[in-house]
């Protein structure tokens, strides 16, 4: 059996309108009951909890064929960008 491969999409957001952490929770809740309940992700804010000016989210999926992962990330990030009302800054791929 081949070991699976995991995937890593890191996104770092520029947040704009969000004066406190409780505001920049509502613009990111989608994060989590969206694709949190994808079955082949798993998504977690990793940096700038404490900057309601900034986030950075990781978005992770493992599988056997990295060409699939590299496809299903870039869905991902497709689908964030016409769902979260915040700019995406950089986006940071590893396959693995």
């Amino acid at each position: 059996m081949e070991h699976p491969h995991v995937g890593v999409m890191t996104l770092h957001f520029q947040v704009y309108g969000c004066e406190t952490l409780r505001d920049k929770k509502r613009v990111f809740s989608p994060m989590r009951r969206i694709w949190g309940r994808e079955p082949d992700l798993a998504v977690a804010e990793i940096a700038d909890q404490d900057d309601p000016g900034l986030a950075t989210w990781s978005v992770v999926t493992t599988g056997p064929d990295p060409r699939l992962l590299q496809h299903r990330l870039q869905e991902v990030e497709k689908a964030i960008l016409e769902r979260i009302d915040a700019p995406i800054l950089d986006t940071q791929v590893d396959i693995d």
